[in-house]
């Protein structure tokens, strides 16, 4: 694929690993950052000190504070912000981008008051642009360090698709192609919830074979959701969706893991928080997705048991009772029909 310009918006670990992939494949990369100092500090120093600290960038990778030069005659953008500034992100954006640009989102949250997902965000604020999401178990400080990664961009246009796949492919950054862009996207939401519960489960000094039944019970539950709301259940086999929840359940790279491990050591969600210095997507996420599963009857009992130990003070023994008691007892609820398996 011949270059072309290419702008990524918000300067987090993703956003930067995203940015300098596209421009090591040779293409111009605008990289937005909200910091003026910070952007001047990258362009000098190619390294974003704050997030990635260590990680060499390109020198194809321009930051800039300035909205409009970061984004005009862009035909890609890649939107990495958290969910609770997204929209006015993508307005600001906007006011400066072609029309029918290609918008990919790689936030994974769901935003408060509309339960929208950002892909839904996009549509609605750039009714003419091409959108697409990017989800996967993606932990940025592994993809800095080249460790081999696969990624999914899921998009109803397969224009989108194909192009993001080739501007991202490289000796280490597998990219694979969905069209259930909703379940994708779901899938890359919903496991932040489990990953706290994971990170709690551990520093309860839980083992292996509890964080194994937290996953594939998380796994069905996501997928009980997801299908209620519109989504493919089967789009959560694959890397969006088991292969996202593993990584993130496994692993204190996880932001999401690190809050829960600080939630099982005793700490209070605020100093949680205050630990880790960062936007962990779960802590919102839990609540909004409570509020729906009420509204539509979805039995989850693991995110109401963190719910519940989150904003209602209850104890963190809750959620193993959550695990333990009164789920059904099937164990696969989605599996593929005999006409399926026949053919």
């Amino acid at each position: 694929m011949s270059a072309c310009k290419i702008s990524v918006i918000g300067g987090g670990s993703f956003g930067t690993v995203i940015a300098n992939i596209t421009a090591e494949n040779g293409h111009d990369v605008s990289f937005w950052m909200r910091s003026e100092s910070q952007a001047a500090d990258l362009n000098r120093d190619h390294e974003n000190a704050q997030y990635l600290p260590g990680y060499s960038l390109s020198e194809r990778l321009v930051a800039t504070a300035d909205m409009a030069a970061a984004v005009a005659d862009s035909e890609l953008i890649f939107v990495a912000v958290p969910s609770s500034s997204f929209r006015q992100v993508v307005r600001d954006v906007m006011k400066h981008a072609a029309a029918d640009v290609i918008l990919i989102s790689t936030t994974k949250g769901i935003e408060a008051g509309s339960f929208m997902l950002m892909s839904q965000i996009l549509m609605q604020e750039a009714p003419e642009a091409k959108v697409g999401v990017l989800s996967g178990p993606n932990l940025a400080k592994e993809i800095a360090s080249k460790s081999l990664t696969g990624t999914v961009i899921a998009s109803n246009h397969e224009e989108v698709r194909e192009i993001v796949k080739k501007v991202l492919k490289s000796e280490y950054f597998r990219v694979y192609t969905n069209d259930d862009m909703f379940g994708v996207e779901l899938g890359g939401s919903l496991k932040n919830i489990y990953a706290i519960i994971a990170g709690m489960a551990a520093a309860l000094g839980m083992g292996y074979n509890t964080n194994s039944m937290l996953v594939t019970r998380s796994l069905a539950e996501m997928a009980r959701f997801a299908k209620e709301l519109g989504a493919d259940p089967m789009t959560f086999l694959g890397l969006a969706g088991v292969g996202d929840l593993v990584v993130t359940c496994s692993t204190p790279l996880s932001r999401n893991y690190r809050i829960g491990f600080s939630l099982g050591q005793g700490k209070s969600i605020e100093e949680a928080k205050a630990e880790l210095g960062q936007v962990a997507e779960g802590v919102n996420t839990v609540k909004l997705v409570k509020e729906k599963a009420d509204e539509l009857g979805v039995y989850m009992p693991l995110a109401a048991g963190l719910y519940n130990i989150i904003y209602g003070n209850e104890s963190m023994q809750n959620i193993i009772s959550s695990l333990m008691g009164g789920e059904q007892a099937l164990d696969v609820e989605f599996a593929a029909n005999k006409d399926k398996i026949l053919d």
